[in-house]
C-alpha cells in the first residue's frame, strides 16, 4: 500500500477530490485473466486520447494526441503523464472547469494486455522494466483494438520532455485502420459520445 500511495502522490497532489469525480485510488480494478488497459477519450483544452497500461498497483499513462491506430504504418507520439489508480478505467463523466485536466471523459476501450518483451536472445524481459529501458511490446485484447503493440521512448534526457512511439506491429485487422473521430466515437463501457456524457453531467 505504501508504495502504491508513493506512486500515486502527483496523481492526487493534482487534484481537489472534493470537486472532481475521479477516483482518489485504493479501490482494486476488475479482475481478469491477465493485466488490464484502458483508452479514454478526454476532451480538455485539447481533444486526446489517454492509453493507459496497469503495471503492478497503477495505470502507467500517455497521452496520445491522435489516439493509438491499428495502421501498422501510424506511429502515434505518446507523451507520459502521471500514473493513475487501477479503477481509473473506470472513470468517464465530467472533470470541473478549473480542476488539472477539465473536461469531458469516456472509455473509448478497455481489456486487458499480455506482456510479450524479450531480450536479444529471446528470454522474457518483466514488464517494468521494459518500460525502464524504453521499449515495451504487448499483445491487447480489447473491444476495439486487438494485436500487437509497442511502445518505444525515442526522447527524454534531463533537457527534454520524454516522449513516446505508440505503434501497431504486423498486418493490420479489418476496421482497425486508423482512429476514429473522437467527436463521434462512443464509450464501450456505457454506448454514450463525448457530448451525451457532457450533457447528462450539466442535467444532473
Amino acid at each position: 500500500m505504501a508504495a502504491e500511495e508513493d506512486r500515486l502522490r502527483t496523481y492526487r497532489g493534482k487534484r481537489d477530490f472534493e470537486r472532481t469525480r475521479e477516483p482518489s485510488g485504493g479501490a482494486a480494478g476488475e479482475g481478469s485473466a491477465g493485466p488490464r488497459f484502458v483508452v479514454q477519450i478526454h476532451d480538455a483544452r485539447r481533444m486526446h486520447f489517454d492509453f493507459r497500461l496497469q503495471v503492478g498497483d497503477v495505470l502507467k499513462s500517455w497521452s496520445v494526441p491522435k489516439g493509438p491506430s491499428g495502421d501498422p504504418g501510424d506511429k502515434r507520439l505518446a507523451v507520459p503523464t502521471e500514473d493513475h489508480p487501477l479503477d481509473y478505467e473506470n472513470f468517464e463523466g465530467v472533470i470541473p472547469k478549473g480542476e488539472y485536466g477539465g473536461g469531458t471523459v469516456i472509455v473509448w476501450d478497455r481489456g486487458t494486455y499480455e506482456p510479450l518483451s524479450h531480450d536479444r536472445r529471446g528470454r522474457a524481459v518483466d514488464f517494468a522494466e521494459s518500460l525502464e529501458r524504453g521499449h515495451a511490446t504487448f499483445r491487447l485484447r480489447g473491444t476495439k483494438l486487438h494485436g500487437e503493440y509497442a511502445l518505444t521512448r525515442f526522447r527524454g534526457g534531463a533537457d527534454e520532455e520524454e516522449a513516446w512511439l505508440l505503434v501497431h506491429k504486423g498486418p493490420a485487422r479489418g476496421g482497425e485502420h486508423g482512429t476514429p473521430d473522437p467527436r463521434r466515437a462512443r464509450s464501450v463501457r456505457t454506448g454514450r459520445t463525448l457530448a451525451q456524457v457532457a450533457a447528462a453531467d450539466g442535467r444532473e
